[in-house]
């Protein structure tokens, strides 16, 4: 009896396990469609971006974050590897978002400069560290990874003052509205500046 109860155990959590992979693939997938571009109409913007909001719920994404239902959902999300960005069975395919650091100089001078990378595979990195940026809901931790990036570009520039770090995001146009014409956009999204005196950084929220 209690073998069996263990398999009912083993069952119930295997079932549970799976519906979450399910859910995590399709509202990344659902996350897709809805911010484009893709191959869909546009017309299946507004549908998508509506289940990515259900499925959102579903998984306590909306309870506030001292919930224990959200903090423990999360937790085993991360634990079990499926919170890893799984959008139609392709892991953490990055979106388009842009960081840009603009470097003040005690002379006055400005300059401007974008996070370096020394491989493609460098480059893939950082750009799905600029995508977990771009998704994360959480302030201070979008902070805490921008501020991670600032303080490469202070070391490569040891006489820069102050360094404001601008981050936004990338649209890109259909094929439709790219054969009339339309090209990216970009749409600023949060600003943090940082100085040598370490002080906390005041975002500029869009």
């Amino acid at each position: 009896m209690r073998i069996l109860r263990q398999k009912y155990v083993y069952v119930a959590w295997l079932i549970l396990h799976f519906l979450l992979i399910i859910s995590v693939s399709c509202r990344e997938t659902l996350r897709l469609i809805a911010q484009g571009p893709t191959i869909l109409p546009s017309s299946f913007k507004s549908y998508s971006q509506k289940a990515e909001t259900t499925i959102s719920i579903a998984l306590g994404q909306h309870l506030s974050a001292s919930n224990p239902v959200r903090q423990a959902l999360a937790t085993y999300l991360h634990i079990s590897g499926i919170e890893a960005s799984y959008g139609y069975f392709a892991p953490n395919v990055p979106g388009s978002y842009k960081l840009v650091f603009e470097l003040h100089y005690r002379d006055g001078r400005v300059e401007y400069e974008l996070p370096s990378v020394s491989s493609a595979a460098a480059a893939f990195r950082i750009a799905g560290l600029l995508d977990n940026i771009g998704r994360t809901r959480s302030d201070a931790l979008r902070e805490h990874l921008v501020k991670m990036m600032a303080q490469s570009i202070w070391r490569e520039h040891p006489d820069v003052e102050t360094v404001r770090a601008i981050f936004g995001s990338i649209s890109l146009p259909s094929v439709r509205e790219f054969e009339h014409g339309k090209r990216e956009s970009y749409e600023f999204l949060y600003a943090y500046d940082f100085s040598l005196e370490n002080e906390p950084p005041e975002p500029n929220d869009h």
